[in-house]
């Protein structure tokens, strides 16, 4: 790594620090925050205390109604149960037959999925991806039991119903397969009265993450007021840990969602808390983790939501809480469906780029996956990733994909690197006529310095630049890379040498202690890239003759820089760790090879040459030179 390379790190750096300072908010609109988001936890605790009271009350009436053992019991409190019983009845008018029933729970499954609905709510109860476990081999939930709620919230004869709490009878006692498509269907039923109801279906397709969800209203136009064009829909979950490294797990699990026919966004991943109302429509909501998500997908739009996502601090389980309340279009018919479609499977860029619940339908939740912003997702998706679908067609050992991977991609920027040596070694070899023009000309001219030297590198046919605007155009792709291998599943429990998985950390030692910013383990791989910084800054240092007395930090910084890299990469994919390692071990081999290809004194002869060409001046060397010609005049007059 030369001066300029170093220096185009150095300034990315510095410019990623200034940007933080410049965005940090103020203490006032710090504190002013955060009262406002005491004053909104106040609230919220408030209304779930009521609404848990409420829920309570309700659960012991029930109990106190179904919980006898005994003949002799019942006969003694049939009179008090009967009132009870009429008593909760009344609170849900026709729903109150559903308000009883015996839990149970149906299961439809295809190749892929486990779904396993529940009669309580007739909601998902737990989803099984089959092809995957978690980071300790268990089978792979997305989410499971009471932990999560889904349901519709509505007024029916002024009564405040909610789904999720009553029972849903499955139109038969299992689910029903299609014969002809091998479709597999539920229909779970909420009734309130004769040929009065709300109906689930769901229809699961073979070799298939997307379950159809149909919500089927039937005779609720003389139950839900006439003037109702909406029916609220509660989504709640706690977000299960699945990964090995829980801290970058939490980083990139939140909450997505899509405008419809309009741009995806998503609430901080990495806030404690964050939250946002979405007062205009919206085409799907997500729940996503690192690698999968839970995705609710309308066929046509919602008509608003309210997200919510907080970090689980009080759970070792759970990483956060996850919170959608959103708004359906609804006509008051007397037989009315609103269609959606579930995605419960991976975060893999090809799978969610396919997807679609119309022909003409772009749902663009490949933008769920952090491959980066502006260039760096470019990279991403036009290169990368095409890259290693491909190589991933030809090999299974992912740990050989990388090095390959990374062998196309240093032959590639082979030129770059090439002329970024090239141009450090004109600057190296006419580093004696730049130490003759600092002799003559002392320190306190600066300007005359600046410009008798770029006099020099004028004649000489040299852009001081040259080596760092290759650099510069190489930095994107480390940058695409460090977004591209955390987030690939493709490489997540992929085994290679002593990494157990490429897309966590790897560890060959635990520590019995946490060291701040660095963690409680040893990554090799990040030992391993630390180490080959090292090499290929001592082997470049010779480059940086002359620059240590312009620039004296400069030799401190290139070696604190894989200090800094060690702290930062530790906790970071394993699989991005081996590919900086692979990326520096072939820079070290090019320049061994390139410098026994360049001879100094050819070089030196030819930039002696190009001196007695006729060259016309830069506007950049005429600038300066005015500069220093305005300079010396006031100096002059001062004098």
């Amino acid at each position: 790594m030369d001066k300029n390379q170093t220096f185009g790190i150095i300034l990315i750096v510095v410019i990623l620090i200034i940007y933080s300072i410049y965005t940090k908010p103020s203490e006032k609109e710090i504190e002013a925050a955060r009262q406002e988001r005491l004053k909104n936890d106040s609230i919220r605790n408030i209304n779930e205390e009521i609404e848990k009271q409420k829920a309570a009350d309700y659960s012991n009436e029930l109990n106190q109604v179904t919980n006898k053992t005994t003949i002799e019991e019942l006969n003694d409190s049939i009179e008090t149960d009967t009132a009870k019983i009429s008593k909760i009845k009344e609170r849900f008018g026709s729903f109150g037959e559903s308000a009883f029933g015996e839990e149970k729970f149906i299961v439809i499954e295809n190749e892929l999925i486990r779904l396993k609905v529940y009669n309580k709510g007739g909601r998902p109860y737990s989803v099984e991806l089959k092809n995957y476990l978690r980071h300790d081999s268990l089978p792979l939930l997305l989410f499971d039991g009471d932990e999560t709620v889904f349901g519709l919230n509505f007024f029916a004869e002024n009564r405040r119903i909610s789904t999720n709490n009553l029972f849903f009878e499955p139109e038969i006692s299992d689910s029903i397969i299609d014969a002809s498509t091998g479709e597999r269907s539920l229909k779970m039923r909420l009734k309130a009265g004769d040929n009065k109801y709300i109906e689930y279906v769901y229809t699961l397709k073979p070799n298939s993450y997307m379950v159809d969800f149909n919500i089927h209203f039937v005779g609720m136009d003389n139950l839900i007021a006439s003037d109702v064009n909406y029916i609220d829909m509660t989504w709640h979950t706690n977000v299960l840990g699945l990964e090995k490294g829980r801290d970058w797990e939490d980083q990139n699990t939140g909450i997505y969602w899509k405008y419809y026919q309009d741009e995806v966004d998503y609430l901080s991943e990495t806030s404690d808390h964050d939250e946002k109302t979405l007062t205009t429509r919206v085409k799907w909501v997500a729940f996503k983790h690192q690698f999968f998500s839970s995705v609710l997908i309308s066929k046509s739009f919602m008509l608003n939501a309210k997200l919510e996502q907080q970090k689980a601090t009080d759970s070792e389980e759970y990483l956060k809480r996850f919170d959608a309340n959103i708004s359906l279009p609804f006509e008051g018919k007397n037989d009315e469906t609103l269609e959606f479609s579930f995605y419960y499977g991976p975060n893999k860029y090809k799978t969610l780029k396919n997807l679609h619940v119309a022909d003409d339908d772009d749902l663009n939740l490949q933008k769920m996956i952090p491959l980066g912003w502006g260039i760096f997702g470019w990279i991403n998706r036009f290169a990368i990733i095409p890259l290693f679908n491909f190589l991933g067609g030809f090999m299974s050992n992912y740990g050989i994909i990388i090095l390959v991977m990374t062998l196309l991609i240093k032959l590639v920027l082979f030129p770059l690197t090439y002329k970024s040596f090239a141009s450090s070694a004109k600057m190296r070899v006419l580093k004696p006529q730049i130490d003759e023009i600092n002799e003559k000309i002392p320190k306190e001219k600066a300007m005359e310095r600046q410009q008798a030297t770029m006099a020099l590198y004028r004649k000489a046919g040299v852009n001081p630049m040259g080596g760092c605007i290759p650099m510069a155009l190489q930095m994107p792709i480390l940058i695409a890379m460090y977004r591209f291998f955390p987030a690939s599943i493709e490489l997540r429990q992929q085994s290679f040498l002593w990494a157990q998985d490429l897309s966590s950390y790897d560890s060959i030692l635990q520590l019995p202690f946490t060291i701040w910013q660095y963690g409680d383990h040893v990554s090799l791989f990040t030992v391993l890239m630390a180490i080959s910084m090292v090499f290929s800054t001592k082997l470049n240092s010779s480059q940086m003759q002359g620059s240590s007395s312009q620039m004296p930090g400069m030799k401190t910084m290139m070696y604190m820089m894989p200090v800094m890299m060690l702290f930062w990469f530790n906790n970071y994919s394993a699989g991005l760790s081996y590919y900086y390692f692979l990326s520096n071990v072939i820079t070290i081999g090019q320049t061994i090879v390139i410098r026994n290809f360049v001879d100094d004194e050819a070089v030196l002869a030819k930039l002696n040459a190009n001196k007695k060409k006729p060259k016309k001046k830069s506007r950049f060397q005429s600038k300066l030179e005015d500069i220093a010609k305005q300079q010396k005049a006031i100096q002059g007059k001062k004098k």
